[in-house]
């Protein structure tokens, strides 16, 4: 091996090749889409890598491993919900059910090798930043043995999700019914609830799901909608009718099936024609728009004629407030289960639970036998585990005067901190899983910049943060998510409080925002305090290596006696600059 370059104490030169790929320690904490994308891109970007992922769960797969209540399902079409370098043509059901969907996470983390980096079972309890070690340490909890511990890493990104950690809802009595109590997010698959009398409180997302499919086998269900809410209808709605007069969910037929799986161009045909629907409804977001009041014209009459049975329903349920305000849902069977002889609808607030049933605000009680909480979950940001950035200031604590972020995705004065699903980060229309693969692509670009130029610690400028929040405000101002409504995009802070939980844009309009980081946002701190440190001692790696490919560039040599259009597959930057170059010719020519 040839000798390295002498370098002087405090000298400008650096002791490493240029190319060097200095060893990296990254703690993932939560195994569900986020953690799954994040062990799959990392090691693909960075060498020298040290990689865990912890997740309190005992398998994989986050949310989709934790909700197993009845008719739990994604509202967005399977072939929509998936990622976007693998397709499952194979999907049961235009609207996947929870375990079909936890089996795709499954076989991702199988295919890509990903378990090896994961410790399950390990509980997050906390995360501070040491100033003196320029490492996180965070305190996990293994819940098979109870053992308490810590670990420690150059980076830190938490995929833990928005909608994580549910609660149960907050009205007099709850804990003295003596029937059986059941939250949508801690469901006890074991209780059989056919022929019992059944309440179910809530009409977010999952209530929306429960209503209609314990409806055919209760003897009785009492429904308690104290908010007003929009049923959109399907996406790809003209999909859906041709199979199901109904607008409701259906199967996909076995030749159907067999055929996208021989003919992968005739599947990403019939799945980019639903993804272009799912991301071609921004226009409606937009306050006063003529899309937006054509869409509430549409769903305003769409659920009187699917709650004809029942106008006074329809009276109730359909809000004062624009579409997007708080989330849509489709709500497959939902209105249609509300028109049922058995369902009876309850607008009147609940006064107290008892023993037996509950009581409304009128003075009727109502006896059951079971009550769900289909309530949600706190999305305050408020509730995860302590983080503490530098100075020992607590995250949360931040946050409770005003929610800010850059990009959703990190925040001054938490160097090395990067989070997936942050705070603004949710989509109100498009595809949300486009983002988290942004996300977990954006971290490994921004560690590889951290890992291969004598970087030790990265954060965005206070002003960057600054700013990136103040576009939040500034361009929810004009859309309907910030008109009058309780939300949880707004975090749990009121009808009118600020959106904190959803993307400033459209879905593409984030994925475009994230391809790639912007170094002049960020400020750094430097392994040896050279700040050109990056250009290293005038050595490649290559040079000291004896087996080295010294001359890799020839790799994508092209044949000057070939025309450009029949030249094989070209990749990298060789390949982007003869692309530019074909077409700049093939312009030249229709001229």
């Amino acid at each position: 091996m040839p000798s390295a370059t002498h370098v002087a104490s405090k000298s400008i030169i650096s002791a490493r090749s240029v190319d060097d790929a200095r060893p990296l320690k990254v703690i993932v904490i939560g195994a569900g889409i986020s953690g799954i994308l994040a062990a799959i891109r990392l090691p693909r970007k960075l060498k020298n890598l040290d990689l865990v992922v912890y997740d309190k769960n005992e398998e994989v797969g986050g949310t989709w491993f934790e909700n197993r209540y009845p008719g739990c399902a994604c509202d967005i079409p399977a072939h929509c919900y998936q990622l976007s370098f693998e397709s499952n043509p194979a999907w049961s059901s235009f609207y996947a059910k929870a375990p079909e969907i936890l089996e795709y996470w499954k076989r991702v983390a199988d295919k890509y090798g990903v378990r090896k980096y994961m410790k399950l079972s390990h509980k997050a309890m906390q995360a501070r930043w040491d100033e003196n070690t320029s490492k996180w340490v965070v305190t996990l909890q293994n819940l098979t043995n109870g053992e308490v511990f810590e670990d420690s890493a150059d980076a830190l990104f938490t995929g833990i999700g928005v909608l994580n950690d549910w609660k149960w809802p907050s009205i007099p009595g709850l804990n003295d019914f003596k029937g059986k109590l059941l939250h949508s997010a801690q469901w006890d698959e074991s209780y059989d609830y056919k022929g019992s009398n059944v309440a179910v409180i809530g009409a977010g997302s999952s209530g929306i799901q429960i209503v209609p499919t314990l409806q055919p086998d209760v003897k009785r269900l009492d429904h308690y909608v104290r908010g007003r809410t929009w049923i959109a209808t399907t996406i790809a709605a003209d999909e859906v009718k041709k199979r199901n007069d109904t607008a409701s969910n259906f199967d996909f037929t076995k030749d159907e099936i067999d055929a996208w799986l021989k003919d992968p161009t005739l599947y990403l045909s019939y799945r980019k024609k639903l993804e272009a629907e799912l991301q071609s409804g921004h226009i409606i977001t937009m306050k006063g728009s003529e899309a937006q009041k054509e869409a509430r014209a549409f769903f305003t009459q769409l659920m009187r004629d699917r709650l004809a049975k029942k106008p006074q329903v329809a009276e109730h349920m359909i809000p004062d407030f624009p579409p997007l305000c708080k989330r849509l849902t489709p709500g497959p069977g939902y209105l249609e289960a509300l028109t049922k002889d058995n369902v009876d609808v309850v607008p009147t607030a609940i006064e107290r639970i008892t023993a037996t049933g509950i009581e409304t605000t009128d003075g009727k009680h109502r006896e059951v036998d079971a009550i769900v909480c289909a309530t949600g979950f706190d999305t305050s940001f408020q509730g995860r585990f302590p983080i503490y950035g530098i100075g020992g200031v607590k995250l949360a604590d931040r946050w409770k005067s005003r929610v800010d972020t850059y990009l959703s995705m990190m925040v001054d004065g938490f160097p090395n901190f990067f989070m997936s699903l942050g705070p603004n980060s949710g989509v109100g229309g498009g595809n949300l899983l486009m983002l988290i693969e942004r996300m977990a692509e954006y971290t490994a670009q921004t560690l590889y910049k951290v890992q291969t130029e004598n970087i030790l610690t990265v954060q965005p400028t206070y002003k960057a943060t600054k700013n990136f929040t103040d576009y939040c405000d500034a361009y929810f101002a004009g859309t309907v998510f910030s008109e009058e409504c309780s939300s949880w995009y707004k975090g749990g802070t009121g009808k009118n409080g600020r959106v904190v939980a959803i993307w400033p844009g459209s879905s593409l309009h984030a994925i475009r925002a994230l391809e790639r980081p912007r170094g002049e946002d960020f400020q750094y701190t430097y392994v040896d305090d050279n700040e050109f440190g990056w250009i290293g001692d005038g050595w490649s790696t290559l040079d000291r290596l004896d087996d080295a490919d010294r001359t890799y560039y020839l790799d994508n040599q092209q044949m000057i006696h070939q025309p450009l259009e029949e030249r094989t597959e070209m990749k990298g930057l060789v390949g982007d600059l003869a692309r530019t170059a074909l077409s700049e010719e093939n312009g030249k020519n229709g001229e």
